[in-house]
């Protein structure tokens, strides 16, 4: 009897309400990178449930990589690529030259990464979308003109006591910075447990 692979409950409980919320944002078909792609439970549910889409799952490192291959394979999932070290902070080893995608996708990495990651990660958007592409990222966030939950608030303190680098992030500050990247904030959705799932497109495209 082999041991399960690594699980993340978070991942268990949003994927539902993140692929449905996928099903309206994007195409049939498409090109998916997946930054931050942990234990790759996302990467097979979304890969199964959305068969046009080839899925290309990375991590900083390789330690989850058998649990992303266990359970693609597992589900004998055809349109996952095998899984490839992606690092935001080290950009001169990024493994994709030229290559473009209709979707780069990350999901709770923001909060628990210091802000170059998001800075890197607007930069890779920008640099490797395909015409008419998104970036999306699915978190919680901290916004001016909305109340922060008191479960955000107890959450962004513990991680500023686990790392001062780390903490939840102001979708403000995001568009900023997507906006020196070139891309601008174009759909706001509000999912549960007081997260939100942001699409970023090319400036020039942005809209409602």
């Amino acid at each position: 009897m082999t041991d399960a692979p690594p699980f993340s409950p978070a991942a268990e409980r949003n994927r539902e309400p993140i692929l449905a919320t996928l099903r309206q944002v994007l195409p049939a078909h498409g090109q998916a990178l997946e930054v931050a792609c942990g234990t790759g439970q996302h990467a097979a549910w979304f890969a199964q449930h959305l068969p046009g889409w080839h899925w290309w799952p990375t991590d900083a490192g390789a330690d989850l990589f058998p649990a992303v291959l266990a359970r693609t394979h597992g589900a004998g999932l055809r349109n996952v690529a095998a899984p490839s070290v992606l690092n935001l902070l080290a950009p001169e080893a990024w493994p994709l030259g030229e290559q473009c995608f209709d979707l780069v996708y990350a999901a709770n990495l923001l909060h628990i990464a210091p802000w170059a990651c998001a800075e890197a990660l607007m930069r890779l958007a920008a640099q490797h979308l395909a015409p008419g592409g998104r970036l999306v990222t699915y978190g919680p966030y901290l916004e001016d003109e909305v109340p922060t939950a008191e479960g955000n608030r107890q959450f962004d303190a513990s991680l500023r006591q686990q790392n001062p680098a780390w903490g939840i992030r102001r979708r403000e500050d995001l568009q900023a910075e997507a906006a020196r990247a070139g891309l601008a904030l174009a759909q706001r959705h509000a999912l549960p447990a007081n997260n939100l799932l942001l699409v970023w497109v090319r400036a020039e495209g942005a809209g409602a």
